[in-house]
């Protein structure tokens, strides 16, 4: 044994069964329990859930409609929604308002809602709701304005102003812009009898006549805030519209006013600035005060827009509040449609001083922010400013 250089060992049999065992103790080492808890855990939740289901839904919707209990508790006030809504309001007794001027819409009728995602298939009432309304303009007319992709508009109704030719165009706006002015009969009648008549295919000098007949207000105030403010609706397919109030005659190039007031600033609405005043309250008084409005007519205004918690601040977003509105320039988008549409129906529902709710509609609308409030002094460098010639004569009933 010692020859072969070899060491023998030999190992009992106790030692072998005494390895086997230590072998057999590693393979069958016990898992971890923590995944059986965890499992278990879960089986428990899903075992409440199921049997505590009804509970869970009845808790958020019972705190859900104490929410809204709490809401409606609370002092109204203009709701911006998710989509254009439009309800009846009664206003502080505008029901007695119609005796002065017949003929208004519903007075009970006001929109309250706005829209922060105004598209092309918003709907909201707008001027009138039925052929019967009033306002009524010839086939011919029709025709030719919806031709028109820029308009200057102006009008006269109740023959209180005599028709002011513009200048200052270039051959190019002559060509591409359209200039209508808006005539009743009773203005049609007074200018044809100092010598103005209508010539070859409607025009004046410039100016394309369009008489309109049925108007559907007895004041007139009211009659001429539709081609003012509803220009979107009276030229469908107009891109840009600048409207000048009959008392000035408008002296620029209409392509230069659009790249001068709109197109440089990326805004899409210019609107002259009041060159007096800068809050609606002080406003008001003046109102009163030059007998544009009774007493009573602003005060049930201001009531309500102070109810709405409207400010008194002079300036919105750095700009001021207070417009004159006797030279609009607009781009015809969605959004400046509404503004027109809910400024139109604010002056219909209250007086007919679109100066007091102009400030109104802008705080409410608060996503129409690219707004030109161009100052006086722009103002007068476009028109030439005649003033009011005669008192407008009212419809008789």
């Amino acid at each position: 044994m010692f020859n072969n250089n070899s060491i023998s060992i030999s190992v009992s049999d106790d030692d072998s069964d005494e390895l086997g065992k230590m072998r057999v103790r590693v393979r069958r080492k016990r898992k971890k329990p923590v995944f059986r808890g965890k499992s278990e855990l879960a089986r428990r939740l899903l075992r409440m859930v199921l049997k505590w289901w009804t509970l869970l839904l009845i808790i958020p919707a019972a705190g859900l409609l104490v929410f809204e209990a709490s809401r409606i508790s609370r002092k109204p006030s203009l709701v911006v929604k998710s989509e254009l809504s439009a309800v009846k309001k009664p206003v502080l007794g505008l029901e007695k308002k119609s005796e002065g001027n017949l003929n208004r819409l519903d007075p009970t009728f006001r929109v309250v809602g706005v829209s922060k995602n105004v598209n092309e298939t918003a709907v909201i009432h707008c001027g009138f709701f039925s052929e019967n309304g009033g306002f009524k303009i010839s086939d011919e007319d029709k025709m030719y304005m919806q031709t028109c992709k820029v308009v200057v508009s102006t009008c006269t109704f109740g023959g209180g102003d005599d028709l002011y030719q513009p200048i200052g165009m270039s051959e190019a706006s002559l060509q591409k812009v359209c200039y209508v002015a808006f005539w009743d009969e009773i203005t049609l009648t007074a200018q044809e009898s100092v010598g103005r008549t209508v010539g070859e295919g409607q025009y004046i000098g410039k100016w394309r006549i369009v008489v309109v007949r049925n108007l559907p207000f007895m004041d007139q105030r009211l009659n001429g805030k539709i081609p003012k403010m509803l220009g979107h609706r009276l030229f469908p397919h107009a891109s840009y519209s600048i409207w000048v109030d009959s008392k000035s005659q408008f002296r620029r190039d209409p392509l230069g006013v659009l790249e001068a007031l709109l197109w440089r600033s990326n805004s899409v609405l210019a609107i002259s600035e009041h060159g007096a005043r800068s809050s609606v309250y002080d406003e008001a008084k003046a109102v009163v005060k030059k007998n544009k409005a009774t007493p009573e007519e602003v005060e049930v205004q201001l009531s309500q827009y102070r109810h709405d918690g409207f400010p008194e601040d002079k300036r919105f977003n750095g700009k001021k509040a207070l417009s004159e509105a006797s030279v609009i320039v607009r781009k015809h988008t969605p959004l400046t449609n509404l503004f027109m549409c809910l400024w139109f129906n604010e002056v219909v529902h209250f007086t007919s001083r679109d100066q007091l709710s102009f400030p109104y509609v802008l705080w409410r609308l608060k996503v129409l922010k690219n707004i030109n409030m161009f100052p006086v002094c722009t103002r007068k460098d476009l028109v030439n400013s005649m003033g009011h010639l005669r008192k407008a004569k009212p419809l008789i009933s």
